[in-house]
């Protein structure tokens, strides 16, 4: 492939010049050449968006950074899925639609420069709503006609701040990221959405531990992913499968599916690797391998709720390390955030009619994973009386809790209630067909297996060598055993 350099023209990397229109040129005249590599050699170069073409590498070399303008009116309105809902937002800084063969490599830098959206959505948290979107009134118009069906919490409804991700890619086919970090992203990091043979390998997705909504990585609709040795170190989800939200993605009713995830390090986030809570369109068929999660807050992490709907299945999770943990497994139908608090029926206990809105979770196997020095819960697993969580399997787990008696914990997923934990079991709730095989738990305190309301467990070589004081290995309520040997 030919390949064109942005300084011919006109670009300048001293960290000052608007670049802008000397790299829309470069993407413009590599087209007309019939594709190739568009170049940003070392230097630092600042711009505003940049949209790319079809049959085009932006190759950000080593010592290059690509880093972007933080005034908000550079980036007009365009079309976007945003938090699940397909809707005007922010023009993303790099940003694709209705692409073929289309790549962003390199050893180099592509810096979002988010501190001043973070800083502005902080004070829209904190009441003030005027002066902040420069496209408010224009937003409002063009979305419509989802406040006629949504029912969000979000704040960012109001006043229309629907801040852009680092890089976002929407129906594209033949997607290529590679070697570049992907750093300071006003919003979500990196969002891939209704897009088809995507290979990422060995990108660095970062920012800052308080970044609001500074999720790494979102797989948004996609199909036959490939995830290989990539490092994340964020303010959200590492790692996040998606499918769209609510009826608006149940209309969509694109899945996730057919994703492969492996040698990848997460450090800090909210969760390693996150399945949901948009997850209407039903994600299917992943395997992930071979990972560390490294101070995450939960590790393994599906969340929904009763507004969802959808289906997570065939999922296979193995050979994962993690330390310093809040929870190293989390699988949750009650996920608590940004559920309407207008319908009294999203958070009671008791069991509500099913419908196109119930989720449904089913056929996860998740093996050979050691977790040490983890904090609230060894795993927490919790279903709705109406729809359990059914066919799970737990197979050469060893998960060891913290013994520090200054531990506070917290909570190991957001349910309907607030459920702090320190240095607990596994607790199980609302599961159906629950196999647990050569599991091993230390806690601080309580039994290794908490089962409530689960009907039909296997249970073979469950142990907990630190056995307390009065406290069995296995505490049950409700719960029906279908075999059990060696625990």
């Amino acid at each position: 492939m030919s390949g064109l350099d942005i300084t011919s023209f006109g670009a300048v990397g001293d960290g000052i010049t608007d670049n802008t229109a000397a790299i829309r040129l470069t993407i413009e005249a590599c087209v007309q050449a019939g594709g190739g590599i568009v170049r940003v050699p070392a230097g630092t170069y600042v711009t505003g968006p940049i949209r790319m073409a079809s049959g085009i590498t932006l190759q950000v070399e080593t010592g290059a950074t690509l880093r972007f303008s933080c005034r908000f009116e550079d980036y007009e309105p365009t079309f976007t899925r945003w938090s699940g809902y397909e809707c005007y937002g922010y023009h993303p800084l790099i940003y694709g639609y209705q692409l073929e063969r289309v790549a962003i490599k390199g050893e180099g830098v592509i810096d979002g420069q988010g501190q001043a959206w973070w800083a502005a959505y902080r004070r829209l948290k904190q009441g003030e709503k005027e002066g902040i979107s420069p496209y408010r009134e224009e937003l409002m118009e063009r979305n419509a006609h989802l406040y006629a069906t949504m029912d969000s919490t979000f704040t960012e409804w109001e006043t229309q701040f629907l801040r852009p991700p680092l890089l976002q890619l929407i129906d594209c086919v033949g997607v290529t990221l590679e070697g570049v970090t992907l750093q300071n992203s006003p919003f979500w990091n990196t969002h891939l959405v209704y897009c088809d043979e995507v290979k990422v390998r060995g990108v660095t997705f970062r920012n800052p531990s308080d970044t609001p909504n500074g999720d790494g990585f979102d797989v948004d609709s996609c199909t036959n992913v490939t995830i290989s040795d990539c490092q994340f170190d964020v303010g959200d989800d590492c790692l996040c499968l998606k499918s769209g939200i609510n009826q608006d993605g149940r209309r969509v009713a694109r899945p996730t599916e057919n994703v492969a995830v492996t040698n990848c390090i997460m450090r800090r986030g909210h969760g390693g690797i996150v399945l949901g809570s948009e997850m209407s369109g039903d994600i299917r068929r992943v395997v992930v391998s071979n990972c560390l999660f490294l101070g995450t807050d939960r590790g393994i992490r599906v969340k929904t709720n009763r507004a969802r709907g959808g289906i997570v299945e065939d999922i296979m999770i193995s050979h994962i390390l993690m330390k310093d943990v809040l929870c190293p497994i989390a699988v949750n139908s009650y996920y608590r955030y940004g559920v309407s608090t207008t319908d009294p029926l999203m958070m009671t206990p008791e069991a509500v009619p099913v419908t196109e809105c119930t989720p449904v979770i089913r056929g996860i196997t998740i093996s050979d994973i050691t977790a040490r020095n983890a904090l609230a819960a060894a795993a927490f697993i919790y279903g709705l009386p109406e729809m359990p969580i059914e066919d799970i399997v737990l197979r050469n787990i060893t998960i060891e809790m913290t013994q520090d008696p200054a531990e506070q914990g917290g909570e190991p997923d957001m349910v309907k209630e607030e459920l702090v934990m320190a240095g607990e079991g596994m607790y199980f709730k609302h599961v159906r067909n629950l196999e647990l095989h050569n599991v091993r738990v230390e806690t601080r305190q309580g039994p290794a297996i908490r089962l409530e309301r689960v009907d039909g467990v296997t249970l073979d070589n469950v142990t907990m060598r630190k056995k307390h004081a009065n406290t069995d290995v296995i505490a049950m309520k409700e719960t029906v055993i279908a075999e059990r040997g060696g625990a």
